[in-house]
């Protein structure tokens, strides 16, 4: 079965632009959506399943900086590439500072851009693969009890079965129950393993 494939989305007021960018990374088998101006992007309900933008540093009303900055606001994670006509070394720093993984000045040549969308679709899916991981040690971690997950968060801290069973004020037989379901149940093969899963979740960070 043949995978879908990844989709770019495309922001430039450049109508021959856009065009253009569509018609190169379709050659390469690749989907595109395009956008005239960043309102007709962020009133799209295809963002958050894109894998790549590429964006034009000035837009009409506002700049792709200031548009980049809106999506992180709204939690969105696209990699980014922008493409501009008048490019400076102060904008390229703010730009790769509001994490564009690549700074494409015009004209620049097509495989300059193909290559920085290839790295921009394998860091999209790498994020996408920890998502989902994380997203399924979630439903790990939520299918214990809350006594297991208090077993859990003392485990995090280095603590001895019989040392949590005495802050806890139950038998250290008990803990130790507690302590195989626990493993069970987020399916760590060993403890270290265990901790490095709820470390991932943010336990016991501050």
């Amino acid at each position: 079965m043949n995978e879908t494939p990844a989709t770019v989305l495309i922001v430039d007021d450049d109508l021959p632009v856009r065009e253009a960018l569509s018609s190169l990374l379709r050659s390469v088998r690749l989907k595109t959506e395009c956008f005239a101006s960043p309102q007709e992007l962020l009133a799209s309900d295809r963002i958050d399943a894109a894998n790549c933008l590429i964006l034009d540093v000035r837009l009409p009303g506002r700049s792709g900086l200031d548009v980049l900055d809106e999506l992180r606001e709204l939690g969105l994670k696209l990699p980014t590439i922008f493409i501009t006509g008048h490019g400076d070394v102060p904008m390229s720093v703010r730009a790769m500072k509001a994490g564009a993984i690549e700074f494409l000045i015009k004209p620049f040549r097509d495989q300059e851009l193909l290559d920085a969308v290839q790295a921009a679709l394998r860091l999209d899916q790498d994020r996408r693969r920890e998502e989902d991981a994380v997203n399924e040690l979630q439903q790990r971690l939520a299918s214990l009890t809350a006594r297991e997950r208090d077993v859990l968060e003392n485990l995090m801290t280095g603590q001895l079965n019989k040392e949590i069973g005495a802050r806890l004020g139950v038998a250290e037989s008990t803990i130790k129950a507690h302590r195989a379901q626990v493993m069970r149940k987020m399916r760590a093969p060993s403890l270290p393993d265990l901790v490095r899963m709820a470390d991932r979740l943010g336990l016991g960070k501050t």
